[in-house]
């Protein structure tokens, strides 16, 4: 079954796995995607980001607000899923996790607020990507923490990394 992080739907069902974790950890499927699940998983963040500011217009504020809520949750829940996913599929960062690159995003998201277009969103996802992909000091020492933390918290550091980017770059772009 644990075929370099790859699990297969018989597989999830062969060993009674627990529900709600894998649906969090995966971004409710997101990281079943190939190639790239990590990817996937950041461009899903986005696109939600992008068609709730598309739908509901929000104030910046509130954008903001909204956007630190869904951090808190996704942080919450997806540390303890990422631990269940992990020890489930046998394998300590399994790529199909995907919900370390949703909160990530949602910290490289956080400038866009202030510039909710879709300028803005790209460029979070871009500088989320290459901070995930390269793990500049000292976001690779975080994969060391334990389980879900380890699996998580490299991911925000990336994120924190590209949000700096993002607001950064949002002085000259608009």
């Amino acid at each position: 079954m644990n075929d370099g992080g790859r699990v297969k739907l018989r597989d999830l069902r062969a060993m009674h796995a627990t529900g709600w974790a894998w649906a969090v950890a995966t971004f409710c499927g997101a990281g079943f995607l190939r190639p790239g699940p990590g990817t996937w998983g950041s461009v899903a963040t986005a696109g939600v980001y992008a068609a709730l500011v598309a739908l509901l217009h929000p104030a910046a504020a509130t954008l903001l607000a909204g956007t630190l809520i869904a951090l808190v949750a996704t942080v919450a829940a997806g540390i303890p899923a990422a631990t269940v996913a992990a020890r489930e599929s046998g394998s300590k960062d399994p790529g199909f996790v995907v919900i370390d690159e949703v909160a990530g995003m949602w910290i490289a998201l956080l400038p866009a607020a202030a510039h909710p277009g879709w300028k803005a969103i790209l460029a979070a996802l871009i500088f989320f990507r290459i901070f995930d992909v390269w793990k500049p000091f000292p976001v690779h020492q975080l994969e060391k923490l334990p389980e879900g933390w380890g699996i998580v918290c490299d991911d925000l550091a990336a994120g924190l990394y590209a949000g700096i980017c993002v607001l950064v770059l949002m002085h000259w772009i608009r």
